[in-house]
């Protein structure tokens, strides 16, 4: 990785300059002549005609309806900022989701105001960063110059894309410090916006925008959903290339999976939705199983669950739980078969007007039908779920709302969201699972060390659900002979 030109090292340190560099006071140890040399000679490269993005005319749908929730006040909804890594390195940028949603824009330092304009209305402005100037030497030697990180649009290329009106960043902080009036801002990314707002603005009226842009996203429009799908349709390729390379994974361990699937995430989206979890073995009891440095052995299972983000942040999130051997065993295939019925069950309570614990209670009775008919639980079951016991082995919540974020619409207030009423457009997972620890002593041996988990991602739908994942067999026997094609 190159170095940057602007010296990082103290005066005394740094090699003793010629009177033309020191004659040059904007950037020490660059010459004049060189500084003259890289102001000139460039192209234009301004971009005309350019189209809108395709989620435009929903962005704008989306901001009026913001605009309308909260009249007379200034709306601020920043995108954040690069986060360091490690010394003079910085994580890939990813918008936040707030700012995402309402703009279509994924730039870090950009910033969405909503200026009131009378006593409705709102006039919307995105502050991004312009192109980098060549006059001062920005482009060439600041370390996130265009030269370095490549070149960013220029503000009237954005208002093309974007459909609102740009202007520099550079300038809001010391404007919003000036600026009177009720404000309300999303907090969490951007310090430099937060400080420029201390004396503006309230962490309960922040928390009431936070609340309402996290319940706006519960229901998704038409371009949503077509995200969606797409997410989805490539994370089934992502599951294939799986399956096609389990002899290598073999060879290696579950990094080899986690590669694998991230390549197709890579290629085809912007990146994975979340922390890919390859878990082979016993470490498919392990939930958030994601170190994935672990063996993979014929005759364990694989629960793999990865979901593929696409370039506009909507992100898929599948589970299959798969016979490395490509044959399940007797009581790999007992306990799967369990946890499929058990889907079965929550998918089919998946509809309009039913509550959204219905799909969570019914895959949870069939776990606990399952757990006492196989003498692991005394019964009666309505005993086993009053008191919870089934939890032991079923240990996590059979579902989540699905969207930008993996667990999306999270700030949402628990009587619009869990104790809420589904309706056409909502999307959510539906992900039971059944997980026996490898050093539980309640359960017989064979059943030690087995997890199994089957998602998929539901749609929630005028007459019913459509199973956005359907792409990819669930039953035992159907992943049995879909993993002998893929091995031809």
């Amino acid at each position: 990785m190159a170095d940057e030109l602007t010296p990082e090292t103290p005066e005394e340190e740094q090699p003793k300059k010629t009177h033309k560099q020191r004659k040059n006071g904007l950037y020490p140890g660059v010459s004049d002549e060189l500084a003259e040399n890289m102001r000139t000679g460039w192209a234009d490269t301004e971009l005309h005609g350019l189209e809108p993005i395709a989620q435009a005319a929903h962005t704008a749908a989306r901001r009026a309806a913001l605009s309308e929730r909260f009249p007379g006040e200034r709306l601020v909804v920043p995108a954040g900022r690069l986060k360091t890594r490690s010394n003079d390195t910085e994580y890939p940028f990813r918008a936040s989701t707030e700012y995402a949603y309402l703009t279509g824009d994924q730039t870090e330092n950009g910033v969405l105001v909503l200026e009131p304009a009378g006593v409705t209305g709102h006039t919307a402005t995105i502050y991004l960063l312009p192109r980098s100037d060549r006059e001062n030497g920005e482009f060439w030697l600041s370390g996130q110059g265009e030269l370095w990180v490549g070149r960013r649009h220029s503000l009237a290329e954005a208002e093309q894309l974007l459909g609102i009106p740009a202007q520099d960043v550079r300038e809001l902080a010391a404007a919003l410090t000036e600026a009177e009036g009720p404000v309300r801002a999303v907090r969490g990314h951007d310090t430099v916006i937060e400080s420029a707002l201390t004396d503006k603005v309230t962490k309960e009226r922040d928390e009431e925008l936070r609340v309402y842009l996290s319940e706006a996203r519960a229901v998704k429009d038409e371009f949503e959903i077509g995200e969606l799908q797409k997410a989805v349709d490539s994370t089934v390729r992502g599951f294939e290339d799986v399956v096609k390379v389990l002899d290598k994974a073999e060879a290696t361990s579950e990094r080899y999976i986690e590669g694998t699937f991230f390549l197709r995430a890579r290629v085809e989206g912007n990146d994975v939705g979340y922390g890919s979890i390859c878990a082979a073995g016993s470490h498919a009891c392990t939930l958030h199983w994601v170190r994935n440095d672990g063996d993979v052995r014929s005759g364990d299972l694989l629960l793999l669950d990865a979901g593929v983000e696409t370039h506009s942040l909507y992100t898929a999130d599948v589970t299959r739980t798969l016979p490395i051997s490509g044959t399940y065993t007797d009581i790999q295939r007992k306990i799967y078969d369990a946890v499929y019925e058990s889907q079965e069950a929550g998918i089919a309570a998946v509809k309009p007007g039913a509550k959204f614990r219905d799909f969570h209670d019914a895959s949870q009775h069939v776990l606990a039908e399952k757990l006492v008919e196989w003498g692991l639980l005394e019964g009666p079951v309505e005993r086993v779920l009053e008191l919870g016991l089934q939890r032991r082995w079923t240990l996590h919540g059979t579902g989540h709302m699905l969207g930008m974020d993996v667990h999306d619409c999270a700030a949402a207030r628990t009587e619009a969201y869990v104790d809420g009423t589904l309706e056409p457009g909502v999307c959510l997972t539906v992900e039971p699972g059944l997980y026996f620890q490898a050093d539980d002593l309640t359960v017989p041996e064979e059943y030690r060390g087995i997890g199994v988990r089957i998602e998929d991602d539901i749609l929630v739908t005028e007459d019913g659900n459509r199973n956005l994942s359907a792409g990819l067999p669930r039953t035992s026997t159907d992943v049995e002979a879909w993993m002998a094609r893929l091995k031809g």
